[in-house]
């Protein structure tokens, strides 16, 4: 689920951060710059690990701030394909069943990839798992805030890093702008689609 990943920056220190050691502002400012952002095809980053070397700091005319290269290790949410993780269920929709980790809420298991038959009951905004017995039909309800185990099987990053204006007329770029606003940069969809997967206390012993 957590990854080192292996980066290279060059870290702006302000003057009145001289007075620290080099090692400890360099640390804070990447932690500032990184922490809890989604980098591109990386994850989304937690925290620093360690610098595994400074390059020579510089200090470039007109700018009293020094500029040091920095190699480090970072501390990487990215979970592989086919992984398994337990998250808790933050709602459901047409689209599917939303889940988050706590720390991580873009998760979508379609409804293609929940137990069959599945079906949305529209009064309680719920997927429900018709299980079938030998009595008949059982429905399970996947309720907000039950946690629920599935398996990762595909991921998706979009580059929402800021575009140059188009030639677009403004009615038309502003709603084109609103959609990329809520389109969320790193996405994990998941499957519950096989036995021992889905919300944990259905296959708890009794």
């Amino acid at each position: 689920m957590f990854v080192l990943v292996e980066m290279t920056d060059t870290v702006r220190i302000p003057p009145w951060q001289f007075e620290r050691k080099l090692n400890d502002a360099i640390t804070e400012e990447l932690n500032k710059k990184l922490a809890n952002k989604v980098v591109y095809n990386v994850g989304l980053c937690i925290c620093l690990y360690d610098i595994t070397k400074l390059e020579d700091s510089y200090i470039f005319p007109g700018d009293g701030a020094s500029h040091t290269k920095v190699h480090f290790r970072y501390v990487v949410f990215h979970p592989f394909l086919d992984e398994i993780l337990v998250g808790e269920i933050k709602g459901c929709s047409l689209e599917g069943v939303h889940v988050s980790l706590g720390f991580f809420d873009d998760i979508l298991i379609p409804p293609e990839s929940l137990q069959q038959p599945a079906k949305f009951d529209e009064t309680e905004q719920v997927w429900v798992w018709e299980y079938e017995t030998e009595e008949g039909a059982h429905d399970l309800y996947m309720d907000m805030g039950e946690e629920i185990r599935f398996r990762v099987v595909d991921e998706n990053f979009i580059d929402t890093s800021p575009t140059g204006p188009s030639s677009v007329e403004p009615s038309t770029s502003s709603g084109t702008e609103e959609t990329q606003k809520k389109e969320a940069p790193y996405t994990i969809v998941g499957s519950i689609s096989e036995p021992g997967l889905g919300l944990l206390s259905w296959w708890t012993n009794s």
